[in-house]
């Protein structure tokens, strides 16, 4: 597809929107407030299906996201405050504004420079008004990823280990602490401790670790399903098995998943 009709197919969405807000009760009633949850329900949609390697699906979920941000900047146009152009210009400035090596004259042969002149960037872009890398990370943001966040962001400016394997012995001492804390309050410290050092091993090894526990989620969703049916087939109660007999059902899951 060339881009003149992706052009044209935008400008499609453009007109549906203007209708669906002038003509649809729903719609039209709409306001920032009232999709934001809508929002981000979309995303998680969106990482499911990616996770899923659904094509289909990755595609259905892209566009019910880009219709959310084309609704945001249509109500903000009904006020005044800005429009659908106003926001692709901002994107397009600040995408140039942060590659100054390939729209000036820096220069960044690797994927590590490019983070850290990212950043870099983005402090100067909020001048006094953002003291610290860390700044900007959304409050509400899941624990987990927060902290690989974190862990970037701070790497971009040469706060880190060198190697995955450092990190790994950060791990270990975690693990130790967690293992010989002497009370609730303390174990619930250092286990905190102990994922935040996972989580940054898992980051050093090329490993997301939010995407890897989904795996893991669905797998064990998958297997304990299995244990569901099998018992009910076998006309057993689960809270009347033992763990020894729900064992074997779990092995035969694992046995189904390698063919």
């Amino acid at each position: 597809m060339n881009r003149e009709e992706i052009l044209k197919q935008f400008d499609r969405l453009l007109t549906i929107m203007d209708e669906l807000r002038a003509q649809c009760p729903w719609d039209r009633e709409q306001t920032w407030e009232s999709i934001r949850h809508l929002s981000i329900e979309e995303i998680y949609e969106l990482s499911d299906a990616i996770l899923e390697n659904n094509v289909q699906e990755v595609k259905k979920e892209l566009g019910d996201i880009l219709l959310h941000i084309i609704f945001y900047s249509k109500i903000a146009d009904e006020k005044q405050y800005f429009n659908t152009g106003n926001v692709i210009d901002e994107l397009c400035n600040k995408l140039i504004r942060r590659h100054p090596h390939i729209y000036g004259d820096v220069q960044a042969n690797n994927t590590e420079t490019v983070k850290a002149n990212w950043e870099q960037i983005k402090l100067q872009e909020k001048g006094s008004e953002r003291k610290s890398v860390l700044q900007g990370l959304p409050k509400s943001m899941p624990s987990m990823v927060k902290a690989y966040r974190m862990q970037e962001k701070v790497s971009s400016v040469g706060f880190d280990w060198n190697t995955a394997g450092e990190a790994f012995e950060k791990v270990k001492e975690e693990l130790h602490e967690f293992e010989t804390a002497e009370n609730p309050e303390e174990k619930n410290k250092e286990f905190g401790d102990l994922l935040f050092a996972l989580i940054n091993y898992a980051r050093k090894s090329g490993i997301n670790p939010d995407d890897a526990l989904e795996l893991t989620n669905i797998k064990f969703k998958r297997r304990f399903e299995y244990i569901e049916e099998k018992a009910a087939e076998n006309g057993k109660h689960m809270k009347d098995m033992s763990l020894a007999e729900m064992d074997v059902f779990w092995d035969a899951a694992k046995a189904e998943e390698k063919k």
